[in-house]
């Protein structure tokens, strides 16, 4: 099964899974990426705000089209118990390519469950598999990503 993993990280922490993901399954990548500013407590604000208003990005082009994959993993932060705004735009701009989808997303300790439900609302997908890490599973997710793994494949 091809397979590409597409993710947005504003902080680095779903970048490390989304790498600690793609190395065991050696699948392609892609970041991505807007030009609005959420870093700082102000860019986190903003970002809360526009992911519970449900608003979308400009993102910048992507390099992998996803209709040439069998499964798209989505990696996303959770934002006020959503999607981040870069991950909504690219799943509303993209859902008709998407086959199937498998999805994980990195939160403090809360969110996940609306998050994970939001994917497959956008996608209109039934995911293969869901994978939450909070901030305590992030100090050690290898069980949780080798049982997610194992799910998708």
């Amino acid at each position: 099964m091809k397979t590409l993993l597409v993710y947005y990280s504003r902080t680095n922490v779903t970048k490390k899974i989304a790498e600690m993901i793609q190395k065991e399954i050696n699948c392609d990548i892609e970041e991505i990426t807007d030009n609005d500013k959420y870093a700082g407590k102000i860019g986190f604000m903003k970002g809360g705000m526009n992911a519970s208003m449900g608003r979308t990005s400009k993102i910048n082009p992507i390099s992998k089209n996803p209709a040439d994959y069998d499964l798209i993993i989505i990696g996303t932060p959770v934002w006020a118990s959503n999607i981040a705004t870069p991950v909504y735009t690219y799943l509303k701009k993209y859902e008709k390519d998407i086959k199937n989808v498998a999805s994980f997303c990195t939160c403090m300790n809360s969110g996940f469950e609306k998050t994970l439900e939001n994917i497959s609302k956008v996608t209109g997908k039934e995911q293969i598999s869901t994978m939450f890490l909070t901030s305590e599973d992030i100090l050690n997710p290898d069980e949780k990503i080798n049982t997610f793994i194992q799910e998708i494949q």
